[in-house]
């Protein structure tokens, strides 16, 4: 009988897993269909070269958080940051010694003080040529293979090390060539990055393994969902990259070249400005990383004291009312679409649409105490959905950005597609969590 039973409930447990699995993968296909379902041309929607990428992402996905190799490349990779960020500490501690020597150092230090060494060193390898490299080996294979224009595969790996305005900032002689349907797509695929120096933040506060995890997914993520609701096509003579030079001289030349992401390492041969010392530059850096701390402090500071009035002036109208709960409800069917039960789906939602109307640092910051009573599942789609820039506040600094490299016509266009931005930030955020939710449980 105890037998009997003990069997039962096993085959119970299986059920129910087998049910949320099933629920994850409807939701991925759900996801897809949305984004099939806002498209501006589906008749013209390149589905072989989005079923290649939906492949990809499964095999990736699986590598990273299933596989002993990818799992140890993973942590591996978390281990560099954090070992980076403990360096960062000697730094920190000989300026701010009673910041850093306590039992539990407050947000500022350990999350984001650290940015003051990690960002002057991703710059330090863009100076002497390293990250262009690599941009240009990722960006050429990912076009190839995923058989995307040039520069949309150059634009998403650039995104991953130098971050959404920054990318934009150097590519602004290509920007002003390309037609505004294109432009649209950038605007799209810029709502999805996460700058590789701020990784090391996000570390602190999540579990690095999923944290890495969701950078290359992200990446091809925002190819397939930019390709479903913004089909565009691109002719071969419009499939180049825009030779790249300083910001005095590229409003100067129109120049292309057919190589595509080979220029990133060639550039340095092109006619250009004598480059800037390194001295100068590293300070230049420097001051750059501390403006970023600066910003990122003033936006949590402020959308969480916000978030705190917003609540006490519900709470005034409904003791049950909350932005947290009003959040939850919105976003709920996309959470259980996750593979949640209702509770915690609602629990899910409530941090993914916290997450879009403030950032993801608030989230991990009011998190990242309490991950232990998280099941793997909801730690790993959490961490995942996270660990992007897709939020309200992002659309504005893109169009900022966009208004400054591009013709007011052509920004104008941009302007009108900010809810299609926001979509694309949502769903690839979705898409990424619901990718390696099918395998952690």
């Amino acid at each position: 009988m105890i037998i009997t039973t003990s069997v039962n409930k096993l085959d119970c447990k299986r059920e129910i897993f087998g049910m949320y699995l099933a629920v994850n993968v409807i939701g991925i296909i759900v996801f897809l269909g949305v984004a099939v379902l806002f498209s501006k041309d589906r008749k013209h929607i390149d589905w072989k070269s989005v079923g290649i990428m939906v492949v990809i992402n499964i095999v990736l996905a699986w590598f990273l958080v299933n596989s002993t190799v990818g799992i140890n490349a993973v942590k591996a990779a978390a281990d560099g940051f954090k070992g980076l960020v403990d360096i960062s500490y000697k730094g920190i501690s000989f300026a701010l010694a009673d910041w850093v020597d306590v039992k539990q150092m407050n947000f500022v230090t350990s999350a984001l003080l650290p940015i003051l060494m990690i960002v002057p060193l991703f710059d330090i390898l863009t100076y002497i040529g390293v990250l262009p490299w690599i941009i240009k080996w990722v960006g050429k294979g990912l076009s190839f293979i995923t058989r995307q224009p040039k520069f949309e595969s150059f634009f998403a790996v650039e995104m991953m090390f130098l971050g959404n305005t920054e990318a934009l900032a150097v590519s602004g002689l290509q920007l002003r060539q390309m037609k505004s349907a294109r432009l649209v797509t950038i605007a799209m695929m810029s709502m999805s990055c996460v700058t590789a120096s701020i990784l090391g933040s996000y570390l602190l506060m999540m579990p690095g393994q999923y944290i890495i995890a969701a950078v290359p997914i992200n990446i091809i993520n925002a190819i397939i969902v930019t390709t479903v609701l913004n089909p565009v096509s691109v002719t071969e003579e419009e499939d180049t990259i825009a030779k790249i030079g300083s910001s005095a001289d590229t409003g100067a030349t129109t120049e292309t070249i057919e190589s595509g992401s080979e220029e990133v390492a060639e550039e340095t041969v092109a006619k250009k400005p004598a480059r800037e010392p390194f001295f100068s530059f590293l300070g230049d850096s420097i001051l750059g990383a501390g403006r970023l701390i600066l910003i990122i402090t003033a936006n949590v500071i402020a959308f969480v004291a916000l978030a705190a009035l917003i609540d006490a002036l519900l709470g005034k109208i409904n003791p049950a009312l909350s932005l947290e709960n009003i959040l939850g409800v919105i976003m709920f069917p996309f959470a259980w679409l996750l593979g949640f039960d209702p509770s915690h789906a609602f629990q899910m939602a409530q941090y993914m649409g916290t997450k879009l109307v403030t950032n993801e640092f608030v989230v991990m910051g009011k998190v990242s105490p309490i991950l232990k009573h998280f099941t793997p599942h909801f730690l790993a789609t959490l961490t995942v959905f996270l660990t992007s820039f897709a939020n309200f506040s992002t659309t504005g600094m893109i169009i900022g950005a966009f208004k400054g490299l591009v013709d007011r016509e052509k920004n104008d266009v941009i302007s009108k597609n900010v809810g299609y931005m926001l979509l694309s930030g949502i769903l690839v955020s979705l898409l990424s969590a619901g990718f390696i939710g099918v395998f952690v449980w």
